[in-house]
């Protein structure tokens, strides 16, 4: 046996995997076999495995990495005796059946760490398994060449692999495009706010046109820049050189007149996608695209031919495997627009019978935006549903094309998941409902706002600088920190900082919807910036000021940063520079014409550099990608929760550069006109809204496990679900019902926080009389709850039977009683099996310096908190996150010890209840310290004990109004007996 060099085992290594296909196996045995012929003596002992592994080979570890990583995301394979994918466990597994040792095992660990990251969220229905490992392996070809290109562009294997496991999530659920029975599925995709959405559906597009689909539509905005940035993402990472050129010779001049990219020197061109060669020259199909960078869809003047699908066995449908993989597939991005999709409409119908046998993709992008129909159910008229225009002709297309398949894909879910689920021919995702994972590296709400760590967060400190009546507009402020972030990119690009995500570098200002207003903002913002005086001593001062009490405290000590102002002042000016380029630093963005638009400083894919400051309103939001922002300044008020959620842009991507992102937010805005208007917390209202949307993911994310094998919630029993905590949804006719009623959720060891409570003074008094019995039950004397480090909270206790806690809480009033109502059933049916002896309770005492005591009922003294309605009738958050370890720890919940008034208390079937005395305006006291029960709204959330409910029993339980049409989404109200 001789020594083996490196690209000799490499080698090796690579066809030893190959051979293995999708499961691991012996490695000795396959290595063996792959040597056989051209490497009889090579070194194949795991000593030299080690060996290359620890000695840094890049490209051993790169092949290693990616099969790795493969069978560690792979769904539930045969193979992994059971083990959940992205596990310790799993990986084991792959070892075991690698018959790898201890030493090899470590030493890939190392270099390969399991990538333990979330999944896809799926609500699903039942559907036939046809998307085979066998079928993907056999046809891959855009995918595999797609694959091939992210792994250019710098990602790593986890994130391909999760790319990998999202999409075929889609596209499994998808009618088998081979199927002789015409069937349409129809799904929503939830991503988060500029999260790489496009990169998933490029992946379905690629798979789904792999498999068969041979007519892809792309709705992709409303915009012509928002329709050609998704055209070029296609056309550059999917379609591919050789799809756009068509044959045409690359060396002939004249043979690319006309062919976009390579005809106007796009810089960009020789990074689109190869593929070696006409893919039909290679065993694959090619893609005719019918629309470009440049042209939306227009009508096809050449008789409709570009549209017509050729037959190799004319006697057998185009479905037929026959045909389907001998075809050319049709890829068209068009706009949200009228004429455009009318045109489309109108050549299909053209078509005539061919459709029927056409498996299609319909592909919605930012499908909450002009996809729903918004129409008024009450002004339809009888037995007729009107539409609004896109929503009609998405419909249309839907009629023509009987084996299409509907995607939308959106950040802001709640209006595709409440669209009319008995319109069958609307786009209400009755098929599956994909959540994705939070993206690695990606800056969301969490970076933003301190949710859930009991007051030790660092992001708003970071990130976010308010603006009150107090500080003034800090719009100077806020412009000198965009000066200075450019000036720190320049200087990180100069530092061995990848200069890559630096090209464009932004700031965005959204004070107002109004046209003239943003016309005027403009000229004050460029009026400010040519007397900021970034040249003279002034105006260093001042950024040298604001370099030390905001930057240089909050950067990353990970990333170059220059010690002081003087090491960075030699790179302001080149910022300036930049920023200034062309004469003005503004442009603004609005208005419903193109032109608006089509600025070539606004074009982030064919102008080198865009540094400036966008000044526009609700046209910078929506699908709207502004690269390289980095300073946002948000002063608009709206009470509209997706419109609010898709203007924050500053949620993204940010490499090299998040610590410098900064938000300039208004917390004291006016809200509304003359004697209507309110003041309101813009930071506060983005909070509230990413709470409601990770509290909809946490939702689908408890309901999405498989219990017996089946589907513990569907689609079309999402909207009941999540009504318990959004008292707006509601079918969209009068006349009709869901069929699904919620009836019971069963939540052990969960925090669960009910916020529908009365409004009328009675009613808050009967509900505080309820809780009497519990009150009589608390200590006099505050105990001190705390779990592990936590510093803990003072609070007084005691302890209730489940008899009597259910006493009282069958006896409260609600403003929207279904939204309790599943709750309480669990806890009713708990304590007949038994599974539940007694309740805990806590009642916090607060410890903010302006608090004040007060008795209820006779018994204290308690600390009422002060809470607001965010959603009226309902409340925000009211618990406190710092009160609810103990709860948590109490029932069982977690492992972490806590104090000794904990630990003493934590019993198998005993609950925990956090009681909130809460008064909504300032606290009123009658003569003996007492509040007035009219006054309270006696709030709690609770946690039942984990032993509540047996181990793979659903956690949620529906009933159908109407038995007899279990199938049945929504139902006319007259049906229903009484």
């Amino acid at each position: 046996m001789s020594y083996t060099p490196a690209d000799v085992l490499l080698e090796i290594h690579a066809s030893a995997l190959a051979g293995m296909a999708n499961s691991p196996k012996h490695f000795e045995r396959w290595a063996a076999l792959a040597a056989d012929e051209d490497h009889p003596d090579a070194d194949l002992s795991e000593e030299r495995f080690h060996e290359g592994l620890v000695s840094a080979d890049d490209a051993l570890t790169a092949l290693w990495s990616r099969h790795l990583t493969a069978w560690d995301f792979a769904e539930d394979p045969q193979w992994a005796q059971g083990t959940p994918a992205r596990t310790d466990e799993r990986r084991t597994v792959v070892y075991d059946r690698l018959r790898f040792g201890s030493d090899l095992r470590k030493a890939l660990d190392n270099a390969v760490p399991v990538a333990k990251l979330p999944g896809p969220t799926v609500i699903t229905r039942e559907f036939t398994p046809w998307y085979t490992p066998e079928r993907t392996a056999a046809r891959s070809f855009y995918w595999k060449s797609y694959e091939g290109k992210l792994r250019a562009k710098g990602w790593s294997d986890a994130a391909i692999a999760g790319l990998d496991e999202a999409s075929r999530a889609v596209v499994e659920r998808l009618t088998d495009p081979e199927q002789p029975a015409a069937r349409q599925a129809k799904g929503l995709v939830v991503g988060y706010v500029q999260s790489g959405k496009t990169a998933n559906f490029t992946g379905v597009t690629a798979k789904a046109i792999d498999v068969g689909y041979r007519l892809v539509i792309v709705l992709g905005g409303t915009l012509n820049l928002l329709r050609a940035q998704t055209q070029r993402r296609l056309d550059m990472e999917l379609i591919g050189q050789e799809n756009i050129l068509r044959g045409a010779d690359i060396t002939d001049l004249d043979s690319l007149v006309g062919i976009d990219y390579i005809s106007d020197d796009d810089a960009d061109w020789p990074d689109f996608v190869r593929h070696g060669g006409r893919p039909s020259a290679l065993g694959a199909f090619d893609i005719e695209r019918l629309t470009t960078r440049d042209n939306d869809y227009k009508s096809l003047a050449q008789g409709i031919r570009a549209l017509e699908f050729e037959k190799r066995e004319p006697t057998r449908p185009l479905h037929d495997p026959a045909n389907l993989h001998h075809t050319a597939a049709r890829v068209l991005v068009v706009k949200k627009n009228k004429s455009v999709l009318t045109k489309l409409v109108k050549d299909l119908k053209q078509i005539h019978g061919l459709l029927g046998e056409l498996p299609a993709l319909i592909i919605d992008d930012e499908s909450d935006q002009a996809s729903v129909n918004t129409l008024d159910p009450k002004k339809w008229e009888a037995s007729k549903t009107d539409r609004t225009a896109i929503n009609g002709l998405i419909s249309q297309l839907l009629g023509l094309l009987p084996r299409a398949q509907y995607v939308g894909y959106t950040a802001t879910p709640f209006a595709n998941v409440f669209v009319d689920p008995g319109d069958e021919e609307d786009i209400f995702p009755r098929d599956f409902l994909i959540s994705l994972p939070r993206p690695t590296g990606y800056m969301g709400v969490q970076d933003f706002h301190d949710l859930d760590d009991n007051g030790q967060g660092q992001a708003e400190a970071t990130h976010v600088r308010g603006i009150y009546d107090s500080t003034g507009d800090r719009l100077q402020e806020a412009l000198d920190a965009f000066v200075l972030t450019g000036a720190l990119k320049l200087y990180r690009a100069d530092h061995g900082v990848p200069e890559g995500p630096f090209r464009h570098h932004t700031m965005l200002v959204h004070e107002s919807v109004r046209m003239a207003e943003h016309a005027a903002l403009a000229l004050r913002i460029s009026s400010m910036w040519h007397n900021a005086a970034y040249k003279g001593t002034e105006g260093h001062a001042r950024l040298a000021s604001l370099f030390e009490k905001d930057f240089h405290t909050y950067t990353d000590a990970a990333l170059p940063t220059p010690e002081t102002y003087a090491d960075l002042k030699p790179y302001i000016s080149r910022a300036h520079q930049l920023i200034s380029k062309g004469g003005t630093p503004v442009i603004v963005v609005n208005g419903d014409s193109e032109r608006d638009y089509n600025q070539p400083d606004l074009d982030f894919d064919r102008t080198p550099h865009v540094w400036k400051i966008l000044v526009g309103g609700t046209k910078l939001s929506r699908g709207f990608t502004i690269e390289g922002l980095t300073i946002s300044y948000y002063r608009r008020a709206t009470q509209q929760a997706d419109t609010l959620m898709q203007m924050g842009r500053w949620f993204g991507f940010r490499p090299g550069y998040r610590d410098l992102v900064r938000l300039y937010i208004g917390r004291e805005e006016t809200l509304g006109r003359s004697r209507n208007a309110k003041t309101v917390d813009l930071y506060e209202a983005f909070e509230a809204i990413c709470r409601d949307e990770e509290l909809f993911r946490e939702e689908l994310a408890r309901y999405a496990p498989l219990v017996d094998g089946r589907p513990q919630v569907t689609p079309a029993q999402i909207p009941p679900l999540v009504a318990q905590h959004l008292s707006w949804v509601k079918p969209s006719a009068r006349n009709k019902m869901f069929n699904a009623e919620l009836v019971e959720v069963r939540s052990p060891g969960t925090w669960v926080e009910p916020t529908a409570y009365p409004t009328l003074p009675a009613e808050l008094a009967h509900n505080t009389e309820a809780w009497e019995p519990v009150l009589a039950a608390l200590g006099d004397t505050p105990v001190r709850l705390a779990v592990g480090s936590e510093t803990g909270y003072d609070a007084r206790v005691g302890t209730v039977s489940h008899e009597t806690l259910m006493q009282v809480l069958c006896d409260l009033r609600w403003s929207v009683p279904s939204q309790f109502s599943p709750h309480l059933e669990f806890l009713l049916r708990a304590g007949q099996q038994p599974t539940i002896d007694d309740w805990f309770v806590i009642t916090p005492l607060q410890s903010a310096a302006g608090r004040r005591e007060a008795r209820i009922l006779g018994q204290g003294l308690f600390t009422p908190a002060r809470r607001a309605r965010r959603r009226d009738p309902l409340f925000g958050a009211i618990s406190e996150p710092k009160h609810r370890a103990a709860a948590l720890r109490i029932a069982g919940a977690v492992t972490t010890a806590g104090s000794a008034a904990v630990e003493e208390n934590v019993r198998p079937r005993r609950g925990a209840l956090v009681l909130y005395p809460v008064v909504e305006s300032e606290l009123r006291l009658t003569a003996d310290g007492s509040v007035d029960p009219r006054d309270l709204v006696m709030a709690f959330s609770f946690v039942a004990p984990k032993s509540s409910v047996r181990p793979g029993s659903p956690l949620v339980r529906f009933r159908a109004i109407d038995s007899g049409r279990q199938d049945a989404i929504v139902i006319e109200r007259d049906d229903v007996r009484p």
